[in-house]
């Protein structure tokens, strides 16, 4: 039930915020389809979002849930929200051949509301608002202004709660027994896919205490050549001796990430791996050594790349981003980065996961941690070791 997750208190201070943002932003409402977004102001927590769904947020009425009539059932068990603000459309909407579709219902739902003749925000460049949506809406409600208000939820959630910050201190937890699992099961002659299925059994094992959700993205696992392209996952080869394997994974607690990466080499790894993994330790604990309230995100970012510069080593990618409450296919919030440009002001409780990995065309070197900034500085949540392992 929602109460066991976060009290009721808890979302009328979210809500209550996205209010002051719609105001700032002369929104009459807004429609979320971010799942992330849905769980934040709701609690509601589905594997729904593959079809069309989302929560509309107005000045002066609670939050309605809109949704497939089947999911219904699962907005009732997740969220407190009352019988009037669950309304579901039918199944005939879903990849409908007779020229229905979702956002009809929701149509009629800001109608209902009293703000079709408003100033509507939608979430323009979320993963699950589609241009079909968009011009549906248009063509159902022709005397609303719609206006982008992708991020606008997003900025809400960057500061956490204590609740939420506990959460993420548990799901670090997970992300510590499962890379442990991980670094553990690779060795040469093991296929990858068994390091994977350790990895999972220990996200979802969690720990004594608690069991671990699943994470919005999968176990990252580029071993060999291919470790200078984090995004590979795994394969059927088995590791061999002088291949270096990256290993990014992220612990989950009530759908709140604490990712974490490493790297392991088997077999003694090469002067200029070993050399490699060095430079990145010590320009990510002189980006950590940076982080405080007032400082911006860009600073962050100058003190790891003034530091790698000392090698000779540039790197243009960001270096990190805000982190916490996720749905696939992301962890990250899409809001503040850890990147030269970005003047956004670190305050505490504000969560990053700063993965300041370099990679080349031959190999690719990543250690990471998700930090919390505190009154004074930072706080990793992560208690692992930071150096490159070998097996």
């Amino acid at each position: 039930m929602p109460g066991d997750v976060f009290e009721a208190a808890e979302y009328d201070r979210r809500i209550a915020r996205t209010r002051e943002r719609l105001a700032e932003a002369g929104l009459d409402a807004v429609f979320v389809t971010d799942p992330s977004n849905m769980n934040y102001l709701t609690g509601y927590d589905g594997w729904s979002f593959y079809v069309h769904q989302g929560v509309v947020v107005t000045r002066d009425h609670d939050p309605v849930w809109v949704g497939r009539q089947m999911d219904a059932i699962g907005a009732r068990a997740t969220t407190s929200l009352p019988e009037a603000d669950i309304r579901a459309y039918s199944d005939d909407h879903v990849h409908s051949p007779h020229d229905r579709h979702p956002m009809d219902v929701v149509a009629d739902v800001l109608a209902d509301l009293g703000v079709d003749d408003g100033r509507i925000g939608l979430e323009m460049d979320a993963y699950y608002f589609t241009a079909k949506s968009y011009t549906r809406l248009q063509e159902r409600l022709p005397e609303t202004e719609f206006a982008d208000a992708t991020l606008l939820v997003n900025w809400v959630r960057v500061k956490k709660s204590e609740q939420e910050l506990e959460y993420m201190r548990q799901a670090a937890r997970i992300s510590e027994n499962a890379m442990a699992a991980g670094l553990d099961a690779i060795e040469e002659g093991v296929p990858e896919y068994e390091a994977v299925e350790a990895i999972y059994s220990a996200l979802i094992e969690g720990t004594e205490d608690y069991g671990g959700d699943y994470p919005s993205i999968v176990p990252l696992l580029p071993s060999g050549d291919y470790t200078g392209a984090p995004h590979l996952t795994w394969t059927d080869e088995p590791f061999s001796a002088g291949d270096p394997v990256v290993i990014e994974l992220a612990g989950c607690r009530h759908r709140y990430h604490s990712p974490l990466a490493r790297t392991t080499f088997v077999g003694d790894p090469p002067d200029e791996i070993a050399e490699t993994a060095s430079v990145v330790v010590d320009g990510l604990e002189a980006a950590l050594d940076t982080v405080k309230p007032g400082v911006t995100c860009e600073t962050v970012e100058e003190a790891w790349r003034e530091e790698v510069a000392k090698h000779g080593i540039e790197k243009a990618d960001r270096i990190g981003y805000s982190v916490g409450l996720g749905y696939p296919p992301d962890w990250g919030e899409h809001t503040a980065s850890l990147r030269p440009g970005d003047e956004t002001v670190l305050e505490e409780d504000m969560t990053f996961h700063t993965i300041p990995a370099l990679w080349f065309d031959e190999f690719g070197v990543e250690l990471s941690e998700t930090f919390r900034v505190t009154a004074t500085g930072v706080e990793t949540l992560a208690e692992f070791p930071r150096r490159l392992f070998t097996t």
